[in-house]
């Protein structure tokens, strides 16, 4: 039984605290709206989460301080824009304990993946990272997952694996951070292009296209940025890839589809209700593509679309009739 501090009270933070404290734990789950942390403690309810009742061993609070003081563990799942200024403020509670990022994104601001944020605030940090093709909603009922953690220590690795592993979630081991944390990161900007392509009632042939050049773009830029190539073929990087591209639980892919049947950026955030990752992520694939000059037309595209006024159509006419190439 380990004490489990979880920086993060979304579906993805409930669904892990869920899945831990089923095998035993004790978890704090900290939130940052005190709505939350009432419902999590009165009615064992999560608003995002509604068909579940959370089992006994789950906590919830609005101090950092009681969340993470005789912790073993800091699972990290709040959004990625908010990364740094949460750091931030719970870094004087942190002592040894491992910080486990759960979030997929990247800092807009900087262009920097969570780990070089976090260690930029806790320079003597321990890292792992948690990533793979999974949503909370599936996680939180049981139904069996497989993810990958890695850690530049073999074994911090082994030690995040061996909490986490039962007979409905298969942990893998990795040394490759940034293979699978960039994984995790770009596949939510694909997810949103397939969106798109369903919004404007495209079919599976320009799914299978979108995917698989899309996996191309993310290797591409995933090595550069220090990732294992054979990483973005794995879970994190083919299998996220593919659950987040075809899946309705996706909000990414949800977002994409508003989107591409009309509605603007605004309409689709009140309507999703949660933050979408791929959205920012999209900025700062773009902003690197451009600092790297990378051949990275679909995320050319996307950008355009989002951000320039291109018609979603127009923008797959573009790709279309790129330049003659082999593959």
């Amino acid at each position: 039984m380990k004490n489990i501090c979880i920086i993060g009270s979304g579906s993805w933070g409930v669904a892990l605290g869920v899945h831990l404290a089923k095998l035993g734990n004790n978890v704090k789950i900290w939130s940052y709206m005190e709505e939350e942390r009432d419902l999590i403690n009165n009615e064992k309810k999560c608003k995002f989460l509604p068909n579940i009742t959370l089992p006994e061993g789950i906590y919830c609070t609005t101090s950092y301080e009681e969340a993470i003081t005789g912790s073993e563990i800091i699972l990290h799942v709040t959004p990625s824009k908010f990364t740094r200024n949460t750091v931030k403020e719970y870094k004087e509670y942190v002592t040894n304990q491992t910080i486990v990022i759960c979030t997929k994104g990247f800092e807009k601001e900087t262009l920097s993946t969570l780990d070089n944020v976090i260690t930029e605030e806790i320079p003597n940090a321990k890292i792992a990272v948690l990533s793979g093709p999974s949503h909370a909603e599936e996680v939180s009922v049981g139904i069996p997952t497989a993810l990958v953690v890695a850690a530049h220590s073999e074994e911090t690795a082994n030690y995040i694996r061996d909490i986490f592993m039962n007979e409905n979630l298969r942990v893998y081991t990795s040394t490759d951070v940034k293979g699978v944390e960039l994984g995790g990161a770009l596949k939510n900007i694909i997810a949103f292009c397939a969106g798109i392509s369903a919004g404007i009632n495209l079919g599976d042939n320009t799914f299978a296209a979108l995917i698989t050049r899309g996996l191309n773009e993310i290797s591409l830029l995933g090595e550069v940025l220090g990732g294992n190539k054979q990483t973005f073929y794995g879970l994190t990087g083919l299998g996220d890839l593919i659950v987040t591209c075809l899946s309705e639980h996706s909000r990414n892919r949800r977002a994409g589809k508003l989107l591409g049947q009309g509605k603007n950026i605004e309409e689709i955030r009140r309507e999703i209700g949660m933050v979408i990752e791929g959205v920012d992520n999209i900025e700062v694939a773009y902003e690197l593509s451009k600092k790297y000059n990378l051949d990275m037309p679909i995320v050319q595209g996307v950008y355009q679309v989002l951000y320039e006024g291109l018609e979603p159509k127009t923008g797959v006419k573009m790709l279309m009739t790129r330049d003659k190439k082999s593959e």
